[in-house]
């Protein structure tokens, strides 16, 4: 009995995490990260303030935490969506369906992302939070960029992936707050113009 208390006390105390970063991730979403207090979190998540300050001190160290769990699932979304097998047997359109698919519905179901990584007011250490796996994702894009066009210098592969992740950024906000058909007409413009900025690079 008394090893099964701190087990416990431990299951307890990650799932009161998880619902403080969850609550704060549909705060962010909604009224964006200045306008969120650690009051409000709190009061989302079902719990006093007090109890959340048992577990995060301030506002930025929740926003550290949940950073690093949105990272943590976008590694994995970009690893199934920036898979290098068989990028040469795919049509252009199929592979940026690829490409773009996973990343849209991962900022779908975590709209309060953008207001930690899109935001340029944030503290240095947490604006950089997303800065590795940014830098991560342009990799994976000059790979496939690569792989598809061989003939291609790496100084252009490497400057068509940072543009192309620069147009899927700017682009994601809109397509977060958008609805049913308008929603679907602002992802088909945005592969649009995927397919109008890298199709000229099979003439290296």
């Amino acid at each position: 009995m008394t090893e099964a208390r701190p087990v416990k006390r431990q299951a307890r105390g990650r799932q009161r995490i998880a619902d403080i970063l969850d609550a704060a991730l549909a705060l962010f979403a909604e009224a964006g990260y200045e306008a969120t207090t650690t009051n409000a979190v709190a009061a989302r998540a079902g719990i006093s303030p007090g109890s959340l300050y048992q577990f995060f001190p301030n506002k930025e160290a929740i926003a550290e935490a949940l950073s690093a769990r949105l990272v943590e699932q976008m590694q994995a979304v970009h690893s199934s969506a920036f898979d290098l097998a068989q990028v040469t047997d795919l049509t252009l359109d199929e592979l940026i369906d690829r490409m773009l698919d996973p990343l849209i519905a991962f900022n779908l179901a975590n709209p309060g992302a953008k207001a930690l990584f899109g935001n340029t007011d944030m503290p240095a250490r947490l604006a950089g939070a997303a800065r590795p796996l940014q830098e991560a994702v342009v990799g994976r894009v000059a790979a496939i960029i690569g792989a598809r066009f061989p003939r291609l210098p790496a100084t252009e592969r490497n400057l068509a992936a940072l543009v192309t992740v620069r147009i899927v950024a700017a682009m994601m906000p809109p397509i977060v707050a958008a609805h049913g058909v308008d929603r679907d007409a602002l992802i088909a413009e945005l592969k649009k113009a995927l397919r109008g900025y890298i199709a000229p690079l099979d003439a290296h």
